[in-house]
């Protein structure tokens, strides 16, 4: 009955206008007491009529949703919307099937439905929100900007993500998700991942965006949203590179496109398109006789911080061969270091990372890493390198030096050659006391601070959970919250963490 009630209203509201407007052709002091009287009516007409549509559509926004995904208790991750045009609800819709799928509890409503309580015992949070005009907040998210944004609240237990939708041909391009992010962390709360944005339903900021979701629900192997468009790159090399490590094998794959020229910026990402080992196939291909399916499904993109730029002429990678609870490979380290042959046409995307971009200007860069994630580094330093950057300091992390040391002659040579002003390395197992990234860090933090009152930015690369989080308190303590934050502001810390 709520549509009709709203349409009847609406109709009505029309009705007096018209009359109003019908009315100043009238004359005399009754007709003038009646345009007034219409005139009231009217106006109460519409404010009825527009406090029904907003309701409305609150009421709507949750229409079709399963009731588990209407209600909310301290273990679910809620995920919230603000939509202009409905595409950010479209988006939430996707995030919490895609999770609900993953066996997590989820919940959902409108941003503008939170209430402080649901702030206050919400242990997970993921919001979807949409930017209009110059950097406003949708209308169904006024009612959360006015009554909480204006608020200190504790926010400390709380770990949240921002997917922020937007268009770069406005100049405050999504500003409210920005903002959003920026009152979070001011309240205290901690970022499950860092905030993505979206240009325009940009496809590959979505397939990052679904990558996260993976690592937070632990299935990983959903179909993507949308397939990349991948172009054919051919495999060139493949280089074990930690032999007789305890940890995985790390390998470090080149590759060149079939057809076309090398172009990217360090800070990119590679996105595979893995494939079906041979006998996986033919099981596959039995199975699917037998029980009658189609189970060639394409599986599912991988994603990878490219290691190198251009000017070396090939794309390379480093990846750590992983496998699954029951000991099969991981479906793209397993593609890549052990099913896909050396001359063989592989499937790959390369897709801008602008928040892991190098700062164009001359300043002091600190790169902080560990395992793989030495990957995007190095990339930055060759950049850096090939601009005569010279003011570079590289923390990184791993198992034991003999084995472990990706890239060592380079390294060495790039502090030998002041490419690197200082290099701190932390090998975990090569005494009893494990020692990491951030151990190093504390005993260097007076020197830290002072290059970044030189006004160094800071790059951090590697595993989400465990070295990026702890990398991040130790900088906080270092530098001071609100100093950090100002660097997340100013786009001076910037992180690829996965």
């Amino acid at each position: 009955m709520r549509l009709p009630s709203l349409r009847l209203t609406g109709l009505l509201c029309l009705a007096f206008t018209l009359l109003f407007i019908l009315s100043f052709f009238w004359h005399g002091a009754v007709q003038r007491d009646l345009s007034a009287g219409l005139l009231l009516v009217g106006y109460l007409s519409f404010c009825v009529w527009t406090g029904l549509r907003h309701k409305d559509s609150q009421s709507r926004s949750m229409q079709g949703f399963p009731a588990e995904l209407q209600r909310h208790d301290q273990e679910s991750i809620l995920i919230t919307y603000a939509s202009q045009t409905g595409y950010a609800e479209q988006i939430a819709i996707k995030t919490a099937m895609h999770l609900q799928k993953a066996g997590m509890d989820i919940a959902v409503c409108a941003l503008g439905a939170i209430q402080p309580a649901q702030l206050q015992k919400a242990q997970r949070m993921l919001f979807v929100v949409s930017t209009t005009g110059e950097g406003d907040a949708p209308d169904n998210a006024a009612a959360f900007t006015r009554r909480l944004m204006n608020q200190t609240l504790d926010l400390s237990h709380l770990s949240f993500s921002v997917l922020a939708l937007g268009d770069r041909h406005y100049q405050q391009f999504c500003a409210f998700g920005h903002r959003l992010a920026h009152w979070l962390r001011q309240q205290q709360a901690q970022c499950l991942f860092d905030l993505i944005e979206v240009d325009n339903g940009d496809e590959g900021a979505l397939r990052h965006w679904q990558h996260y979701l993976g690592v937070i629900s632990g299935h990983t192997e959903m179909s993507d949203w949308s397939k990349p468009g991948y172009q054919d790159w051919i495999l060139t090399e493949r280089e074990l590179l930690n032999p007789g490590s305890m940890g995985g094998p790390a390998y470090r794959i080149a590759c060149r496109p079939a057809d076309g020229e090398l172009k990217w910026a360090a800070g990119d990402i590679a996105e595979i398109e893995p494939q079906h080992p041979p006998a996986t196939s033919a099981n596959t291909a039995n199975t699917a006789n037998t029980q009658g399916e189609d189970l060639t499904t394409p599986l599912p993109h991988r994603e990878y911080s490219i290691s190198s730029i251009p000017a070396d002429g090939k794309l390379e990678l480093l990846v750590r061969q992983m496998r699954r609870p029951d000991g099969s490979l991981g479906i793209g380290s397993g593609w890549l270091t052990e099913y896909a042959q050396v001359g063989q046409t592989l499937g790959l995307r390369l897709r801008e990372n602008r928040n892991f971009h190098t700062p164009a200007q001359d300043i002091p860069l600190i790169l902080i890493g560990n395992g793989t994630g030495l990957a995007g580094l190095r990339a930055h330093i060759k950049a850096r390198a090939a601009r005569h950057q010279l003011r570079n300091w590289l923390f990184f992390g791993e198992r034991q030096q003999a084995h472990d040391y990706f890239h060592r002659d380079e390294i060495q040579a790039w502090q030998q050659t002041g490419v690197l002003s200082r290099l701190d390395l932390c090998f975990s197992r090569d005494q009893e006391e494990r020692r990491y990234v951030q151990h190093a860090m504390l005993e260097q933090a007076s020197e830290i601070l002072s290059w970044v009152d030189q006004g160094a930015a800071i790059l951090v690369c590697g595993s989400l959970q465990g070295m990026a989080e702890e990398v991040h308190a130790t900088l906080s303590i270092i530098l001071g919250a609100g100093r950090l934050e100002e660097l997340t502001e100013q786009h001076l810390y910037r992180r690829d963490v996965y």
